[in-house]
């Protein structure tokens, strides 16, 4: 299929992104008409031909996430309708993955039930960043393919005097994540014990890793609220931490977070990347773009080429090298970690 048979539309939520995306692939951000009619029922049309192409639809489930959910599910299945070969839903910000398990009695899964409808209004294909728990694409029946952020973060961090600081997760769920972008800037590592007690209200009961002294970079997939990072920033002021820097993928920043985290005095600057729309009057968020990202996954889905050396989102020389398992060699077993090492490229490759 030529490179002209890719055509990129985007929703309502992140035209700004999908542009700077396209601009990444080399083609034209197609465009939508979005309706909304007087019974408040909402209408898409693609207005370019894209019968037989390879589709994109670019569309962060950011609020309002029920508006932008159903504009997508309407665009897939006018693309569906228009004989699209492909459609891959670019999903930079899958709000619903959040709800991925049934911690209570008759509770919904929403990360489930949103994949079905995705897939059953006609897509063939899921490209999204960092994910609330990397598990929920197994709620998806087509391949989903799963970028991360942390490269693009770990270069904000680059080149900076990094001594005596450390890199801490807000919970235990996100300490894998955090190790491997600690590995990546030649840091250590603590996590939080963390509680959720409300939507916007967490407890944390303690810290895991030595933080006393020492300066902090707070790494989270996502921020809504801001409340289960002031409530760590507290923790970590009680056992000596000095100050804070603040990285996320998704900052979603709703509720109040912008005052919370503006007004902190533990708080040196705020990271975050394009996968949502920047909230406005904040001119100090520093915001990096993952478009590149995002544009390179786009050109090698078409191209038919692998992008597993985009899962880790970095440069594999910026990184250590990563063990593999012993399986096939039993005296490897007893070898020192480090001959076990394999740069990130060559695991990949095997």
């Amino acid at each position: 299929m030529p490179v002209n048979d890719v055509v990129v539309f985007s929703g309502t939520a992140h035209p700004t992104l999908a542009r700077q995306i396209c601009d990444h692939v080399g083609v034209a951000l197609s465009p939508v008409d979005i309706k909304r009619f007087s019974n408040d029922c909402l209408q898409a049309q693609l207005l370019a031909n894209c019968r037989q192409g390879d589709v994109y639809l670019v569309q962060p489930l950011v609020p309002p996430t029920q508006e932008h959910l159903m504009e997508l599910l309407l665009m897939i299945d006018a693309a569906r309708g228009a004989s699209a070969a492909q459609i891959t839903v670019v999903m930079p910000h899958y709000a619903y993955a959040r709800s991925d398990k049934k911690d209570a009695s008759r509770i919904s899964l929403g990360g489930r039930l949103v994949a079905d409808m995705l897939v059953t209004a006609g897509a063939h294909r899921v490209l999204t960043m960092a994910l609330h728990a990397p598990q929920v694409h197994g709620f998806f029946s087509v391949p989903v393919d799963h970028l991360t952020a942390i490269g693009v973060l770990a270069d904000h961090y680059r080149g900076r005097d990094l001594d005596n600081t450390i890199v801490v997760s807000p919970d235990l769920g996100n300490a894998k994540t955090a190790t491997q972008f600690a590995r990546l800037l030649g840091l250590g590592v603590a996590a939080g014990n963390k509680r959720r007690v409300a939507d916007d209200r967490v407890v944390v009961d303690s810290i895991v890793g030595d933080v006393g002294g020492k300066r902090a970079i707070i790494l989270d997939d996502e921020i809504a609220t801001g409340g289960s990072i002031v409530e760590l920033l507290d923790r970590l002021g009680d056992l000596g931490c000095p100050q804070a820097s603040i990285a996320c993928t998704h900052g979603l920043f709703t509720g109040g977070a912008v005052d919370r985290l503006r007004g902190h005095p533990m708080v040196t600057e705020v990271v975050t990347t394009d996968t949502v729309p920047p909230p406005e009057g904040w001119p100090e968020l520093q915001v990096r773009s993952v478009a590149e990202l995002f544009g390179e996954a786009i050109s090698r889905i078409h191209q038919g080429r692998s992008i597993s050396s985009l899962f880790e989102g970095v440069d594999p020389t910026h990184g250590p090298p990563q063990p593999r398992l012993p399986f096939d060699d039993p005296v490897a077993a007893v070898l020192p970690q480090a001959s076990l090492e394999l740069p990130v490229m060559e695991r990949v490759v095997r």
